[in-house]
């Protein structure tokens, strides 16, 4: 049967499971635009307000689900809006795909109006990307960008396609679909087998952990895309090793459990820094040791062996010279590992790490008006365990790390690797039609806000019941806090003291909004808007010169641990 290449796009969409496409249309893939019109029954497109939110939507949709998201762009422009949006997915190896068009095959090269060669503009941000010059290849470069995003370690695949491809002809041929669901490709595309240490390894680790009298566990982002969080919590209850998060791998663990020790690196607590530091034994599943955890990585656990669970090579050695490493998928070498492991009782490292655990700064407790710490644990109270938090970056993305009690994987999205303001309002949209029965609540803060609020059309377009919060110090918060700590009190252009109003800007989009500037306010705003079940804006007013603490300063030790100012 002969279709155009548009068909053969929806086609493989269909194939792969995909029902829900975000993007926005233009003249290079207005042939893909007709055929979605065509198939709005099978596939339903969300239109948002730039191609950015795009991005950030197909990645809040991965994050949320594990499944792979799905981004439409147009030629020129409308390809490189989706860069900072593959970017922060790539950073945070989440699997996206970003299916963009180009001017036709003869205008290639030739500065062609809305041209951009997007394959060369991505090539270090993506884990591969093609440009199909061959329609007859359309339909397996599409189903092989699936597997390679979602194989191994996750990540964004951009595929481009020239207007002329998309209206071509081809015979078209639907896959195989085997045991399980994968797709079947020729014998060179295959999915490559994950491999897994030996049993030897396997056994030279459980050594390692028996032997160990003061052990720490340090969860990353992939313990979470692993689907291996209870696998973690397995391994640490047996053995009672305390676990510390990375701000990708919050929610990984349950916060309130006895074992948990909350945030590590600079915004982390003393306990989780303290632990690391003092550990004999730092076992690190599914991390790369980001200079915001690490600081000085000469002194970084610099009294312990270091043992890496992790599925990508590269990441061994890369930041942190380790004892040993276990490669393959975490899931399955922890299911080998733990049988291996020994129970032990509650520890003197046990009990030392419950007197840190004791110490936080004062600011914690600060007596002001609206405390960011209220916040976050006022909506934790308000909610349940099944709610998804999204953040912008910057201040009040380290509060929700922080104040905010995560129990299920999942439930945290935020950008950490590449630090994106401007992606949370997407990833917010992008959660909740991946979770339309589940409560989306998003935090903010005013300088975030300001890059991605056309957004608030999208959500108010669709009737997104998501509640966002800006936490409005009226100021570029961490960028202030960085000027009080190290450059005197010189606030180059951080103040925010002009518009937008929130409230009305909310309201121009058909969106409720309202300012509160106390903690009863707070508490009736938020149940006012809970109880809607519509989309919400809560402009939040809290003090400008709000810090967030602990810190240890940029590339400095865990002893330069700052817990107030």
């Amino acid at each position: 049967m002969k279709i155009t290449g548009s068909r053969v796009i929806i086609e493989c969409l269909v194939e792969q499971g995909v029902d829900l496409v975000f993007g926005y249309p233009g003249g290079a893939i207005l042939n893909v635009y007709d055929e979605l019109y065509k198939n709005s029954d099978r596939i339903r497109h969300i239109l948002t307000a730039h191609e950015q939110g795009a991005a950030h939507a197909a990645d809040g949709y991965a994050r949320s689900t594990g499944k792979v998201g799905v981004v439409l762009a147009t030629s020129g422009p409308g390809a490189t809006n989706l860069v900072t949006g593959i970017a922060t997915a790539y950073m945070d190896s989440v699997p996206i795909i970003a299916i963009t068009c180009n001017v036709t095959i003869p205008q290639l090269g030739k500065d062609s109006f809305q041209e951009i060669d997007i394959t060369g503009v991505t090539m270090p941000i993506t884990k591969h990307n093609f440009i199909v010059r061959d329609v007859s290849k359309l339909a397996d470069t599409i189903r092989k960008a699936f597997v390679i995003a979602k194989t191994g370690r996750p990540g964004p695949v951009l595929i481009d396609i020239p207007k002329d491809i998309t209206a071509a002809l081809v015979d078209y041929t639907a896959a195989t679909v085997q045991n399980g669901g994968e797709i079947s490709l020729t014998a060179d595309k295959k999915r490559p087998a994950t491999s897994m240490p030996s049993q030897d390894e396997i056994e030279r680790a459980a050594q390692l952990i028996n032997k160990a009298e003061r052990p720490v566990i340090y969860a990353g982002g992939g313990v979470i895309i692993s689907n291996a969080c209870e696998e973690i919590k397995e391994l640490s209850e047996l053995a009672n090793i305390p676990v510390t998060m990375s701000l990708m791998g919050k929610s990984a663990f349950p916060n309130r459990h006895p074992l948990a020790l909350g945030l590590i690196g600079m915004h982390g607590t003393k306990a989780s820094n303290m632990a690391a530091n003092k550990s004999d034994l730092l076992i690190a599943i599914g991390t790369r040791f980001s200079d915001r955890v690490i600081g000085d990585p000469k002194k970084f656990a610099g009294n312990a062996k270091v043992l890496h669970i992790d599925i990508d090579p590269a990441e061994i050695n890369k930041n942190i010279r380790v004892f040993t490493a276990l490669l393959g998928n975490i899931k399955d070498i922890l299911a080998a590992l733990i049988p291996l492991v020994e129970k032990k009782p509650v520890s003197e490292w046990n009990r030392r790490i419950d007197e840190w655990k004791k110490e936080i700064p004062s600011s914690w407790n600060k007596k002001t008006a609206l405390p960011p710490k209220f916040i976050y644990e006022y909506v934790n109270s308000r909610v349940d365990e099944d709610t998804i938090i999204t953040t912008e970056v910057g201040q009040h993305q380290m509060w929700a790390a922080q104040f905010y009690n995560y129990t299920k994987p999942r439930t945290f999205l935020t950008s950490g690797g590449l630090g994106t303001m401007g992606f949370g309002t997407g990833a917010a949209i992008g959660a909740q039609l991946a979770n339309p029965s589940r409560r989306v609540v998003h935090f903010a803060g005013d300088g975030s806000f300001r890059m991605n609020c056309n957004e608030l059309a999208t959500i108010a377009h669709y009737n997104l019941p998501i509640v966002i919060i800006v936490v409005d110090n009226g100021a570029l918060g961490n960028v202030r806090m960085w000027q009080t700590l190290f450059y005197e009190k010189r606030y180059s252009q951080t103040t925010l003291d002009f518009g937008p109003d929130f409230v009305k800007l909310a309201e121009a989009y058909g969106i409720g909004g309202c300012r509160v500037k106390n903690q009863d306010e707070f508490k009736k705003a938020f149940d006012e808007a809970l109880s809607a079940g519509k989309p919400a804006v809560i402009d939040a007013m809290i003090d400008i010169d709000e810090m967030v603490m602990p810190m240890i300063p940029p590339g400095k030790p865990v002893e330069n641990l700052l817990l107030d100012v």
